[in-house]
């Protein structure tokens, strides 16, 4: 089972969150975590959502993140929110756990904070994964760290939650790859 969390910076899992993102994003941007939390200093005021799976290491149940997603409350104005940092380790893509991570942070946007829309930069290959949960393009493609991106959004349906926050994933959920 996979269960989705809404952490801060002080959990016990945000290590390994920042090092899941330092692999899957950063890396590829030329960024390690102090550098890129330097040059975005938005880290401890973002709301930060993990996917955790448990494992058994001699015996003992390990947590380990294996997804995550970081929502900008009130970003750039109040009433908007920023999502930023979508990361699902590469082994795990395609199991449908970035698709419940964007519901969960979704949800958390529009039913508990009242956000009326969220957006994205999102990489040109992840494109079709935001458009599959309803996101919509918003202008052309610029260059963000070096590697195409296009703004897109998605509105709060009436000012309504998009849907409950799942608690736990199953392994047969849509394709997913962020990246």
């Amino acid at each position: 089972m996979i269960e989705i969390r809404h952490i801060t910076p002080d959990h016990p899992l945000y290590a390994q969150e920042t090092a899941l993102r330092e692999r899957v994003l950063l890396a590829g941007a030329g960024y390690d975590f102090e550098s890129f939390r330097r040059d975005y200093p938005y880290e401890d005021t973002a709301e930060h959502f993990v996917a955790v799976t448990t494992h058994t290491n001699a015996g003992s149940p390990v947590e380990v993140v294996i997804g995550t997603a970081l929502l900008i409350p009130d970003h750039p104005e109040p009433g908007r929110g920023k999502v930023t940092q979508v990361a699902v380790d590469s082994q795990r893509q395609g199991e449908g756990i970035g698709r419940r991570l964007m519901v969960t942070l979704e949800s958390h946007a529009f039913g508990t904070l009242g956000l009326r829309e969220v957006y994205c930069h999102a990489q040109n290959t992840a494109m079709g994964f935001y458009q599959r949960l309803g996101w919509q393009i918003d202008g052309d493609e610029f260059i963000e760290a070096g590697i195409p991106h296009h703004k897109m959004f998605i509105r709060s349906p009436e000012g309504r939650p998009v849907a409950s926050e799942p608690e736990q994933i199953g392994p047969n959920l849509d394709l997913v790859d962020p990246n």
